[in-house]
């Protein structure tokens, strides 16, 4: 199949290919439910090595860049209390963890999480997390750019593969929460 985004040499269903993801976001894919059919999330086997995004784009097509959404797991803090959360914003920005993210967790302070802490609770590969799959209860934040796309390339749980998911998904997901500005220039 051809991809609906970018030029790779494999593009497969992502249901078709459940052993080449991470647990999590294998059983997110195996349960999916919402107005996007599963079979529209892509997975394309991409080489390890150029897994992040500047070298990706540098590899499988500057055009990619525009369409490339990074997802971070964020940790927000008050009284004691952390609460885990993911963001998922375009490449092309950064996320606001200080405005953002801080006052929608409700935390008195915010912080990107440890990479141990966001593989551990994850089960993903760092460099290669992705919204599909995470624990639940979690919220994952959506810049509304990345909504408005009509497919996305993120990380697939690992860093070997990417997967390319219709933008409106995202807003779908367990937990999800749309919100302007989340990713800035």
């Amino acid at each position: 199949m051809d991809a609906p985004i970018g030029h790779f040499d494999n593009a497969t269903p992502a249901p078709d290919c459940l052993d080449e993801l991470t647990r999590p976001v294998a059983d997110a894919v195996r349960h999916w439910s919402g107005s996007v059919p599963a079979d529209q999330i892509v997975y394309v086997e991409t080489d390890p090595q150029w897994a992040d995004t500047a070298v990706f784009v540098e590899h499988y097509g500057q055009e990619l860049l525009e369409r490339s959404a990074n997802c971070v797991v964020v940790a927000g803090k008050r009284g004691g209390e952390t609460t885990l959360a993911a963001c998922v914003v375009l490449s092309t920005t950064r996320v606001d963890v200080n405005g953002v993210v801080r006052r929608q967790l409700g935390a008195r302070k915010a912080s990107f999480a440890s990479m141990d802490t966001a593989t551990g609770e994850t089960g993903m590969e760092y460099g290669g997390i992705t919204p599909l799959g995470l624990p639940e209860g979690w919220p994952v934040l959506v810049d509304s750019a990345v909504v408005d796309l009509p497919y996305v390339l993120v990380g697939s749980g690992r860093r070997r593969g990417k997967l390319l998911v219709p933008g409106k998904a995202f807003a779908e997901l367990p937990g999800a929460v749309v919100l302007e500005g989340l990713g800035v220039a």
